[in-house]
């Protein structure tokens, strides 16, 4: 299939052949008939990605902030690899479209519906896409789907007009006459107020008028408030709605000048909003922003898993204020057909974005990517051989990557060396694409069973999200492949049960490990030297500063396991590694927040009795500075002490004192090529499956000391 994309290094655009992505639990498969470019958020984003990097960094402080806190965190190298593999990616253009339901999973949509589709990441500029069912509505028979493509910007529009809570009669100036200027008119006339538009553009004024405004005027300041009082018989406008897109403070000092006394303003577009005080105290005007599509927009449990809002409660969500505007169509209160300017073939694609960035010279508003109707096809090839694929020579070791996000971009791909990498599976075309070009495997697809199922791989990397790993590990065993995967194993003690006995079957054949990287560390390595052959308990105290994630994270998915779980096994096993021996008991207590953005179970305390008396205490904590460094570990026994400071420094103390310094990496290097020697060299796991499986077993104690609040055994 063909789509739309951008690079993010440099913002150049091209059109990609992908593999057809799969069908999904909640949502459909749908074949694109129209696209529409949304002309002021697509340029922003292609001029912000065409940027130098100094550009990128000015039109995005916040993400600016997030690298400087990560490199308080953890160090300028693994902040480095973030941010390169983040801009060595390419991007998903779009998010409004119409097409044809090819497969479903769930019982609103059946094949052959006619659907309109909304949201960035699935509603893109491709002509096969998934999505979720609450970014999916029924087309009514009488709507094209050139016109149903316009459905998520009429549902942005209609988000704003909702908020502007207008009355039968009242005066309502739009600023910003594009695409949903142009629409927000009509959905104000349609409910009987008296609309006025105001734009930088004589062509789109006249449109305005042409489609019911009363009046528009240039928007020029100081001279437009006398224009809107003669046009409202000296009442001045009611409310204002701001949809332009500009850097501008223009739009909103407008507004202070033509609304009445205690009038409304809700801003759309995206602006520039510093109000001046005077105007907005002197009338005290009511300010409102309005968030997109609608109630539900930035929900995953809205948007990903179809958890809908009551209807008494929640009249009009992101999905309800779509099918409002689709029947507002077919009624024939608005209409969208006159605003498109241009449909251009998705194989045509790249002279849409030359006329939106302007290297083509032409006027625009409305433009649609169009797609071929013919040889609508379900699910269809997910298997592309990569036309780049430079050939290496033949090693035993072939591997299948399922998962391969920006984790494993920077902290395992990169260090697979002889070894053949076959194909690259993600769940994302583009994605998939990219990995498999940037890293040299001969095929990339959006189907695991690709890999699973193929006679020639022998080996694959498990890299998905924490709630399939231990799905994908039981289904690679069953086949006879070795299998690395990232943390944790588990998140229940069925699946790891499970596991083990399957492992326990191949009889050493078969190698299993998981990405628990921070005992092949060079700070790690050291101390366990440092130590030698001591015989006496270690206390160990490892202060962990994992950093606070607000609720809508998807590691705070609770599919996704408690953090203690997924993140929390890694320091586990290097107390394991140190000491030399299995855990035996836990203690666990959480903080006791009332905070309902705080989840109690971040912030933890552990304590680990082990077989051969150590102790080790676990101080896992989301509520420190993140100016503090991440990682402190202190190590005692027999009169010695050893301390590792965020894998920057170690102090050795014994009879004297050492200092040793690294360069902050955490050992996912020496993990991976370990686990690639040991495929060709020893008989035993590189980790001791048994290690493996008290890590992940004690993790899920943990919970169970919290619930119980006292001592668990293991």
């Amino acid at each position: 299939m063909h789509q739309i994309v951008q690079y993010q290094k440099t913002g150049e655009i091209f059109i990609e052949d992908l593999p057809n992505p799969v069908l999904k639990k909640g949502g459909v498969l749908v074949q694109n008939m129209y696209s529409l470019i949304s002309a002021g958020t697509e340029k922003s984003s292609v001029k912000t990605a065409q940027a130098s990097m100094v550009g990128k960094a000015k039109s995005r402080p916040d993400l600016v902030k997030q690298v400087l806190d990560n490199v308080q965190r953890e160090g300028v190298v693994q902040t480095y690899n973030k941010v390169k593999n983040r801009l060595d990616n390419y991007k998903e253009l779009g998010y409004s479209s119409a097409g044809i339901v090819l497969e479903s999973a769930v019982d609103e949509f059946k094949v052959g519906d006619r659907v309109s589709c909304s949201g960035v990441g699935y509603a893109s500029h491709s002509e096969i896409i998934f999505v979720p069912k609450n970014l999916t509505c029924k087309i009514p028979d009488n709507v094209a789907y050139k016109e149903a493509a316009f459905g998520t910007l009429g549902s942005i529009a209609m988000q704003g007009v909702r908020q502007a809570n207008l009355r039968l009669g009242e005066n309502v100036v739009v600023i910003g006459l594009g695409l949903l200027g142009q629409i927000a008119i009509q959905l104000c006339n349609s409910l009987g107020c008296n609309t006025i538009g105001i734009d930088i553009s004589e062509s789109m004024i006249e449109l305005a008028i042409k489609r019911g405004a009363i009046a528009g005027f240039k928007s020029v300041k100081n001279e437009v408030e006398e224009k809107i009082l003669n046009a409202t018989k000296g009442i001045g406008a009611d409310a204002v709605i701001i949809t332009a897109g500009t850097l501008s403070n223009e739009p909103v000092e407008i507004a202070g000048e033509v609304l009445r006394d205690r009038g409304r303003v809700i801003i759309v577009g995206a602006i520039k909003a510093d109000i001046p005080r005077k105007p907005y105290y002197d009338k005290e005007i009511d300010i409102r922003f309005s968030r997109s599509y609608g109630p539900g927009r930035y929900d995953s449990n809205y948007e990903e898993k179809g958890i809908d809002y009551p209807i008494g409660y929640v009249r009009f969500t992101e999905n309800r204020n779509l099918e409002s505007f689709l029947n507002l169509i077919s009624r024939k209160l608005v209409s969208v057909e006159d605003l498109i300017t241009h449909e251009i073939p998705v194989e045509n694609g790249l002279h849409a974005y030359d006329i939106l960035t302007g290297k083509v010279k032409e006027k625009f508003l409305g433009m649609l990517i169009k797609y071929p109707e013919e040889n609508i096809h379900g699910s269809g090839r997910h298997i592309y051989l990569n036309k780049n694929h430079k050939k290496i020579q033949d090693t035993a070791t072939k591997i299948g990557f399922i998962g391969a996000g920006n984790f494993a971009q920077s902290n395992l791909l990169p260090y697979i060396k002889e070894a053949e990498l076959k194909t690259v599976c993600t769940t994302n075309p583009l994605n998939a694409k990219s990995v498999s070009q940037k890293f040299n495997f001969q095929n990339f697809t959006t189907n695991p069973g690709d890999i699973l199922d193929s006679e020639e791989i022998n080996t694959v990397f498990i890299a998905t999200r924490h709630n399939s790993h231990a799905k994908y590990v039981i289904e690679a065993l069953k086949k006879n492949k070795n299998v690395f995967v990232e943390k944790p194993l588990a998140l229940n003690e069925a699946d790891l049960k499970t596991i083990a006995a399957l492992y326990k079957e191949k009889d050493g054949n078969t190698k299993l490990t998981v990405g628990f990287n921070r005992r092949f560390s060079p700070s790690f390595i050291a101390i366990k030297e440092f130590f030698g052959a001591v015989t006496e308990p270690f206390v160990i105290n490892y202060r962990v500063n994992a950093g606070y994630f607000p609720p809508d994270n998807w590691y705070q998915d609770p599919d996704q396991g408690y953090r203690i779980v997924s993140e929390g096994c890694h320091f586990i096993d290097v107390m394991q590694f140190i000491t030399g021996s299995k855990p035996v008991k836990v203690f666990a207590q959480t903080i006791n927040s009332n905070n309902k953005s705080i989840r109690n179970y971040d912030s933890i305390c552990v304590t680990i009795n082990f077989s051969d008396g150590s102790i080790g205490n676990l101080l896992y904590l989301a509520n420190g500075s993140s100016k503090i460094p991440k990682e402190y570990c202190e190590v005692s026994s027999n009169g010695m002490t050893a301390v590792m400071d965020n894998f920057t420094k170690v102090k050795l103390f014994d009879s004297k004192k050492k200092e040793l310094s690294f360069n902050g990496k955490k050992g996912h290097e020496e993990e991976v090529t370990g686990f690639l020697n040991n495929l060709k060299n020893a008989n035993n796991n590189l980790i001791d499956f048994d290690s493996l499986y008290y890590t992940t077993l004690t993790t899920l104690r943990i919970l169970d000391s919290v619930e119980k609040g006292t001592a668990v055994n293991i």
